[in-house]
């Protein structure tokens, strides 16, 4: 499975691991993923998506329906 977000588009980012003695060594930033399921009163059903806490922020703020049409105009999804 992915870690992207279905709304987002969010990924994992790299990035480097600092030692003490300064060593790098590669490593991602993973974005904070949840599953969840949403009620999209509309067309009465339940969907699941993989979506970041920031996309659940947004839908709890503004509506399914808006964020999921927010995402399409702005070209994540």
């Amino acid at each position: 499975m992915s870690r992207i977000c279905d709304l987002t588009g969010k990924a994992a980012l790299t990035g480097n691991n600092v030692s003490h003695s300064n060593v790098k060594t590669k490593r991602k930033f993973y974005p904070n993923l949840q599953t969840k399921r949403f009620y999209i009163p509309e067309e009465d059903r339940w969907i699941t998506l993989k979506v970041s806490t920031s996309a659940i922020k947004t839908i709890n703020k503004n509506g399914i329906t808006a964020a999921i049409n927010k995402f399409i105009v702005k070209g994540s999804i």
